[in-house]
């Protein structure tokens, strides 16, 4: 089974382009939604244990953990000890059932996937990408989102210019909708075609 890295900066488009592939029957695992339902479950005690308070109910509210984490980056780490250890876990139980299940493709998306220094287990990577401009736009229109919040995310995510040269595919996020997913379709045939010339 080929396995495709998804990337990107913040507000470039990822979770768009990856509805594009799972609507066209490719299974796809989001790290994002991973860590959503963590912090429902396994990752509530260790993270209320690092940033005392940021518990509501038994979940992690998420608002009050990035306060936390914008009062002191430098803790940011810490979380992600024991946030990604768990992510990971869950990547790899997808990657097992989707191979189980006879796929010939699968699409993880990781935003982290660059900056992590982690060797993950995917055969190509496709990068999200659009102009800084229309990145601030689509960011700052975010619920909850500030100037201050972006910064921090920026600062902690490598250059878009760089995630493009180390990537094998870029898609363009700033053009419409349908040019966008004539893109992913080109790129599931290309992995697909890379696959069966390994078999």
């Amino acid at each position: 089974m080929f396995a495709l890295g998804l990337t990107g900066s913040i507000a470039t488009g990822k979770s768009t382009v990856l509805a594009l592939f799972k609507d066209q029957g490719i299974p796809v695992y989001s790290a994002d939604d991973a860590v959503h339902a963590l912090y429902q479950g396994e990752a509530v005690t260790p993270v209320e244990a690092l940033f005392p308070g940021v518990a509501e109910n038994g979940v992690i509210n998420r608002q009050k953990l990035a306060g936390a984490l914008i009062a002191a980056p430098d803790r940011i780490g810490e979380l992600e000890a024991v946030v990604h250890p768990l992510v990971h876990q869950k990547m790899q139980q997808f990657l097992d059932d989707t191979a189980a299940d006879g796929a010939d493709l699968a699409v993880l998306e990781i935003p982290l996937l660059f900056e992590t220094g982690k060797d993950y287990p995917v055969d190509a990577v496709a990068v999200t990408a659009c102009s800084d401009a229309e990145q601030r736009r689509r960011a700052l229109a975010r619920p909850g989102m500030s100037v201050e919040k972006l910064e921090t995310i920026l600062a902690r995510q490598m250059p878009q210019a760089e995630k493009k040269r180390r990537a094998g595919f870029v898609i363009n996020t700033d053009v419409p909708l349908p040019d966008t997913r004539a893109e992913v379709i080109e790129i599931i045939e290309k992995c697909r075609g890379t696959a069966s010339s390994k078999d």
